[in-house]
């Protein structure tokens, strides 16, 4: 099926050509095929969501409760516990279902895209929008969406481990094969699932989602698991910590009420709403829904998160490990420097308008000074150099109405735009001289090589119509080359021209510029290129014996918002690190403008990493901000090493081999624009504009995002303990139930919906980015929260015990002794809702109205509290009486020193976390790394 065919019977059969689909055509095959996804597990429906609800053994022993209630004549009773249930049930569904919805979010965010050739244009889809018939533009490092038929190929090598088993990467073919060939063995066809391993080449699809050879695979899952975060199991085992002590004391409770008097069923109903309300079930459902709406946030501000628990380790990030181009730069690379037939030349204009000249001059300056002198765009050695620049390239350059755009690399735009400065148009050039074969860019070769026919060359020096064209890194371009383009001619290169190149290239990356070397080697009539791409002919044997032609300079200008971003990192306590293939004294100069680079910091290349023994580097590791001239497997050691010191550390990458790194980092940050489909998969978060800026806010947010948590967890927390210790101590103290059962279970209700979705959504601490890292195996709840879930929990004991003594003095019946005591825990955790917006500042601080989910969260609390105490059928649902101003107005009083006395505490501790850092300040001068 298609493979067995040429090219032409496939078009003909799918109903296409080479310039691909129109829009109305593919829009109309999506709605016949379908989506190009597979097919998961049936997803469950609203209805038995809502009724996994009330699955959990506490809520089942309540319907039993509110049965027997029923039974025994107590209708009123059982009515109000089936209508806490059932609410309690509706506040878990919606809690449940937007995390659900939260995680579909992200599925859909971090889809795949592909290139499209749609109308004879070049444009990227989601994946999903594919439709058999489609031209799609593969690439190195892509990850194939689709099963495809060959139809134009150089060199492509396809990783089809994940389908056949095979670890050796398969050489396709665009050649028709005979009927009856094995799947393995079509080497003209590939398919969904497997990556591009090496070089580029053109595929029409044949066959979407279901219908592909994965798709017949069956249990295959989606891209995002649907895993349990540590972050909830760490909050499950807490939860059963917590409700076992709960249930072991409640049940003590529970006995010795029965045994003071207390009617059996009564203390029933009231240990299993105790219990219920003492166990923070519902937790897990509103960390889910924390995390999902902050990774929303993130999305804002251009950083990706794939999989929810990443969300943890960022805020734990002590060292960024960044590449440099176009996360650390602009990625607007403009050549301003050539050095081509022993003398240096500036290149006039910026960006990728084509427009500027070659001058001879003041190289201080790059634009035209008094006193230069312009060389033509016709000079013989200026136009071979450029020739090979443009030929030895994958990008373009088009003119939209907006301005100049590139398609492709934009260091290899850099280049075409230098070349288009000389008249030289890569379009015009890839039909004059096309290109027969390529040895495509590695990060191990560091250089890319073109074969081009050359039927009228530029100019005489060219006996042979079969150049190959080179370009790559000076000392690897000029370890090849034997001879060099001067004077008009072809001539030896001396070791002496080789050493004045050599200074040129230093000389050059002094000047932080990126410089690229060229040379080029004619070929006799008759030598096949096709001997080379088929791996007959090893690269390495053409790429020898090569001519000079020359050197070009290039700079990526830092991005302005980066200087700041690395400053806020070193408040953080974060250490930034560049790792870039670029020169050593070009990454150094870069590295210092932008505030990497210190006094008595190291910069290593891939050689002296090479040469240390483990030991060595990892005593070194910590005092190194830059890695120049590295391969892709130096970041793998460079993150072990780090992880061996116990840091957590952020990997970016962009190409394939930059994969195993991203999977060994504790949070690997893949290139959105730049990056391959195989990058992306292996990364824990994307970054949508390339930019480290987004970086540091994306540790900001998961900074604020564990902040906010950990917050409303303690908050809970606190709620808790203070109603088990309430009734705890007035039953041994008094023989007194404070609190009925149905009111424990409206207090439950109430706390725990509305203001820890509210608490979820505050906004980042002024000083969140000034405090250290948090520290990974601290765990959640520390000695710290519990403290303070003991302090605030036995505060709002102690209030309820002055209501309580105060009612009794006063001679009020039991009911009202409840009620007020009732209304004060509800007052009393809104006020405490309020101290946990930080556990560091001050409210007023913070801005009373900078959270206003919280304010609508505590007012829609407190009328839905009037309503039970005044309204009259609520009344007597709870169990409640009118209260009058005086007795509001002790309630109050008591409820709000909860949040008095935090705020005193907050400006003490303040006052002495200042002290101590003017101390630090006095007496450090780095960050501990």
């Amino acid at each position: 099926m298609y493979y067995d065919q040429d090219i032409s019977s496939v078009f003909g059969e799918l109903r296409t050509s080479e310039k691909g689909l129109n829009p109305e055509d593919a829009e109309k095959r999506l709605e016949e095929y379908g989506r190009n996804e597979l097919k998961e597990k049936e997803e469950a429906s609203i209805f038995k969501l809502f009724i996994s609800q009330f699955k959990s053994i506490l809520i089942l022993i309540l319907v039993i409760a509110s049965i027997v209630s029923a039974l025994l004549g107590e209708a009123v009773d059982a009515a109000v516990i089936l209508f806490t249930v059932f609410l309690a049930g509706v506040l878990g569904f919606v809690q449940e279902y937007r995390a659900e919805r939260a995680i579909e979010l992200l599925k859909s965010l971090t889809s795949p895209e592909a290139t499209v050739i749609r109308n004879g244009n070049e444009k990227k889809i989601p994946s999903t929008e594919l439709v058999p018939g489609d031209i799609i533009l593969l690439q190195t490092g892509d990850r194939i969406p689709a099963d495809a038929r060959i139809i134009e190929e150089y060199n492509l090598k396809v990783d089809e481990s994940s389908l056949t088993g095979e670890s050796v990467p398969v050489q396709k073919v665009t050649d028709a094969f005979p009927s009856g060939t094995s799947e393995a063995d079509r080497k003209n066809m590939v398919y969904a699932g497997t990556a591009v391993a090496y070089g580029r080449g053109k595929a029409v699809i044949t066959a979407t989602g279901m219908k592909t050879s994965f798709g017949e695979l069956a249990g295959l899952l989606g891209t995002i698991e649907r895993s349990r975060t540590p972050l909830q199991e760490s909050l499950d085992k807490f939860g059963r910590w917590i409700g076992a002590a709960t249930i072991v004391i409640v049940a003590f409770v529970a006995v010795l009420g029965v045994f003071l008097g207390f009617p059996p069923l009564d203390m029933f109903l009231w240990g299993v709403a105790l219990a219920v309300a003492a166990i923070p079930e519902a937790l897990p459902a509103v960390v889910t829904v924390g995390l999902g709406l902050g990774v929303r946030r993130m999305v804002k501000r251009h950083a990706l998160v794939r999989k929810l628990p990443s969300v943890e380790t960022l805020g734990a990030t002590d060292v960024i490990c960044s590449d440099k181009t176009g996360t650390l730069t602009q990625n607007k690379m403009t050549v301003e420097r050539l050095y081509v037939n022993g003398q240096t030349l500036k290149v006039t204009g910026v960006g990728y308008n084509p427009e500027g000249e070659f001058l001879k001059g003041d190289l201080e300056k790059n634009s035209r000074e008094d006193g230069d002198t312009e060389v033509s765009g016709n000079d013989i050695h200026l136009r071979v150099l450029l020739l090979g620049a443009a030929l030895c390239n994958d990008s373009n350059l088009y003119n939209e109405e907006d301005g100049w755009k590139i398609r492709g690399d934009p260091t290899e735009a850099a280049l075409v735009v230098a070349a288009a400065k000389a008249g030289l148009e890569k379009t015009e050039l890839d039909l004059n001289y096309p290109r027969l074969a390529e040895i495509p860019f590695s990060s191990e070769s560091k250089r890319m090589t073109t074969f081009n026919r050359l039927e009228d060359g530029p100019g005489n020096f060219l006996d042979s119509r079969l150049v190959a064209f080179s370009k790559g890194a000076p000392e690897v371009i000029l370890g090849s080359c034997t001879k060099i383009f001067l004077d008009g001619e072809i001539k030896a290169l001396t070791p002496e021209m080789k050493q004045e190149i050599s200074e040129q290239v230093k000389e050059l990356a002094d000047q932080a510029l990126r410089v690229m070397a060229f040379s080029f080697r004619p070929f006799e009539e008759g030598f096949s290129p096709e001997r080379v791409s088929s791996g007959e002919i090893p690269a390495e044997k053409v790429e020898e014996d090569m001519v000079f032609s020359g050197l070009t300079g290039m700079r990526d200008p830092p991005r302005e918002e980066v200087k700041a971003a690395i400053r806020t990192c070193e408040d953080a306590g974060i250490k930034t690190v560049m790792i870039t293939g670029d020169h050593k004294i070009t990454a150094s100069a870069i590295a210092r403008e932008l505030g990497i680079l210190k006094e008595n910091d190291l910069t290593l290349t891939g050689s002296e990493l090479n040469s240390l023994e483990d030991k060595e580097f990892e005593d070194k590791v910590e005092r190194v901000s830059v890695y120049a001239r590295v391969y892709p497997a130096h970041k793998l050691r460079v993150i072990e090493a780090l992880q061996k010191k116990g840091y957590v550390v952020a990997m970016t990458g962009d190409g394939v081999n930059d994969a195993p790194a991203l999977k060994a980092a504790d949070m690997g940050i893949a290139m959105g624009i730049t990056g391959t489909d195989v990058s992306k998969e292996a990364s824990s978060m994307i970054l949508t504009d390339d930019n480290f800026a987004s970086i540091v806010s994306a540790v900001e947010e998961g900074r604020n995002i564990f902040k906010n948590i950990k917050n409303f967890i303690v908050y809970g927390l606190t709620c808790h303990i203070g109603e088990v210790l309430i009734v705890l101590i007035a039953i041994l103290g008094w023989q007194i139930l404070p609190l009925m059962a149905v009111q424990i279970l409206w207090i439950n209700l109430i706390t725990d919906g509305l203001p820890p979705m509210a608490l979820s959504v505050e906004p980042p601490d002024r000083g969140l980015m000034r405090q250290k890292p948090r520290n990974v195996e601290e765990g959640l709840i520390t000695r710290r929260e519990i403290t303070a879930g003991l302090g605030i929990g036995g505060l709002i004991t102690v209030q309820a015990l002055i209501v309580l003594v105060w009612a009794l003095d006063s001679g009020f019946p039991i009911n009202k002794l409840q009620t007020m005591v009732f209304t004060l825990v509800v007052l009393s955790e809104m006020f405490n809702a309020f101290n946990w917006r930080s556990d560091r500042y001050s409210v007023f601080s913070l801005g009373f109205f900078t959270n206003k989910a919280l304010i609508y969260a505590v007012l829609t609390t407190i009328v839905l509290q009037l309503m039970v105490v005044y309204v009259p059928f609520l009344q007597f649902a709870f169990g409640t009486v009118s209260l009058s101003f005086s007795e509001w107005g002790v309630i109050l009083a008591l409820a709000s020193t909860t949040f008095i006395s935090v705020e005193i505490i907050k400006y003490l501790t303040g006052r002495k976390d200042s002290r101590k850092n003017m101390n630090k300040v006095r007496h450090s001068s780095r960050p501990r790394l």
